[in-house]
């Protein structure tokens, strides 16, 4: 009898070792130190950073990534080179070419390319082919944009920059909505990027934190929450 108890408890104990844990928090400094902490990074940036990468993976895109714009402040380090650096690995392994979703949203191509000299050199350099700049619209991107099996990386400066942050501590970076896309209504979307982070999270063992892209953006605050809670409750 105790044997048995003794297995109990030691299999008791091994599956709360294995359980993956989900937590919240908010900014590029939350999502720095989450990515410090080896957490799998989710950020979730509504309007519109987060809901336009979840298009652009709708719309067929190979691989997405956020960067921070050049004039930026930011309580951490960010890098759009490395980023650019990713990105480019990425597109050369797949034969394949770098679409830039930039801000402000309703500024020329010009200006958004203006916006993100850094990341823009970076590629360059590596001879990495950007085939196009389109704005940071969320589920309207599919009008501005073919994206196929595109690198889409959302130049901006909230969800970008968190992402950046993120990304460059030597974290796991990928994004969430709650938003609807095209082809998505009701729960799916958040149930989409819940179960991409809850897969990550398990194949790499590592828990999780969503980052609301910005403390000030009370829908960020609540899609943040939302999802965490959402992610604990999956089987």
């Amino acid at each position: 009898m105790q044997k048995l108890l003794l297995v109990f408890l030691l299999l008791r104990f091994f599956m709360k070792m294995k359980q993956t844990k989900v937590y919240m928090t908010m900014d590029a400094s939350g999502a720095y130190k989450a990515a410090i902490n080896g957490h799998i990074v989710v950020i979730v940036d509504i309007i519109d950073m987060s809901t336009s990468l979840e298009t652009a993976l709708e719309m067929g895109a190979a691989a997405v990534f956020g960067a921070s714009p050049d004039q930026i402040y930011a309580p951490v380090i960010v890098n759009p080179e490395k980023i650019a650096m990713g990105a480019a690995f990425v597109a050369q392994k797949l034969n394949t070419e770098v679409i830039i979703i930039g801000e402000p949203r309703f500024a020329s191509k010009e200006e958004q390319m203006e916006n993100c000299q850094r990341l823009v050199n970076k590629l360059t350099e590596m001879n990495t082919k950007i085939c196009d700049f389109v704005p940071n619209v969320g589920k309207e991107l599919w009008a501005f944009a073919h994206i196929g099996k595109k690198i889409a990386i959302a130049v901006t400066s909230t969800g970008g920059v968190a992402f950046d942050a993120a990304y460059n501590a030597g974290g796991i970076v990928t994004t969430a909505t709650i938003a609807r896309t095209r082809h998505m209504r009701g729960k799916a979307p958040a149930l989409k990027g819940a179960y991409r982070a809850k897969n990550l999270a398990l194949e790499l063992k590592r828990d999780i934190s969503y980052v609301a892209a910005s403390s000030k953006s009370y829908e960020d605050v609540l899609a943040a929450k939302y999802l965490c809670d959402l992610t604990k409750g999956l089987s």
